[in-house]
């Protein structure tokens, strides 16, 4: 056996966790109640939702607490295939432990009134992809596949798919109107790769887009975290994710891609600062050098003047 001494230091390991699953939840409220007290008692933090159609998590803590929560969760007869996705982080990204019962697992204002679930996850869905068959269709099909944003925009102004299309969406209330509106119908007989940050969001907007008259729609199995884990940098990705803990944006390699434009100076950038009015929910894109002026730290010059009223 190993003498570690009295001054030696073991260094654990904390990684984040995302995943999802679309299935029936005759009662949510008690599967909320025992996701909280599992995850108190692995000393995990992040965000949970559950409703009567699933669950929905990030959560972040130490490596074999991780696989605990994996393995009990996993006990539950419908979470028994979720497919967890591993990221680099911990549970300080996170300011505390979050568990809440929704009426909508995805905020798409009455979405779930557009789609039902079953025990094989959403009901009229598009076709899941892997993502070595997404360059399969594009080989197979060229211009006639789109890809096509299931997250807000300002999301895609740091990192997106090659020439996709960008929903004009600053929250997901938003997305509803956008379908509904005629700007998209000449996409309608196009094969359309939906693509959002874990997978869950497409589940529910492949289904909106086939109710509304798309004839051809996939997603990308696992979302954009499994597209940058298969490819990094060097398939059809370019850019930078955002993400909705203190670490704001991830990369996929040491050489990816900027594409972000600080919203001052015009300068390449990806990093993201919330408004300096505190009342304002908005972000900034704003450079490294930029961000040491407090005058451009706000989302809009309104914000700016309404900041100096509450002074």
């Amino acid at each position: 056996m190993t003498n570690l001494g009295e001054n030696a230091i073991i260094t654990s390991v904390q990684k984040i966790l995302l995943y999802y699953k679309f299935t029936p939840l005759s009662d949510p409220e008690a599967v909320k109640l025992w996701q909280k007290t599992l995850t108190d008692s692995l000393n995990l933090k992040g965000r949970i939702l559950v409703s009567r159609h699933g669950i929905n998590g990030t959560v972040g803590g130490e490596m074999d607490d991780l696989k605990t929560y994996i393995k009990q969760t996993k006990q539950f007869p419908g979470f028994k295939d979720i497919v967890f996705k591993w990221s680099d982080g911990s549970r300080d990204d996170f300011p505390r432990m979050s568990v809440k019962n929704r009426r909508e697992l995805v905020g798409f204002k009455n979405s779930d009134d557009e789609f039902d679930v079953d025990e094989n996850g959403v009901i009229g869905g598009g076709t899941h992809l892997k993502p070595r068959q997404v360059h399969e269709l594009i080989e197979q099909y060229g211009d006639d596949v789109v890809f096509f944003d299931g997250r807000n925009a300002h999301e895609a102004q740091i990192g997106k798919f090659k020439n996709a299309v960008v929903p004009n969406t600053n929250t997901s209330r938003d997305f509803i109107a956008e379908l509904e509106s005629d700007k998209y119908d000449d996409l309608k007989n196009k094969k359309i790769v939906t693509y959002c940050t874990g997978g869950i969001r497409c589940e529910v907007i492949s289904a909106m887009m086939k109710k509304r008259g798309f004839e051809d729609v996939y997603q990308i199995d696992g979302g954009i975290v499994k597209y940058g884990e298969a490819y990094g940098d060097d398939g059809l990705w370019e850019g930078s994710l955002r993400v909705f803990d203190d670490r704001m944006t991830v990369d996929f390699s040491d050489h990816a891609k900027t594409i972000g434009e600080c919203s001052h100076c015009l300068g390449a950038t990806s990093n993201f600062e919330n408004c300096a009015w505190a009342n304002c929910n908005d972000l900034v894109l704003i450079c490294e050098s930029c961000k040491e002026n407090p005058d451009l730290l706000f989302h809009t010059a309104a914000c700016k003047d309404r900041a100096a009223v509450a002074v």
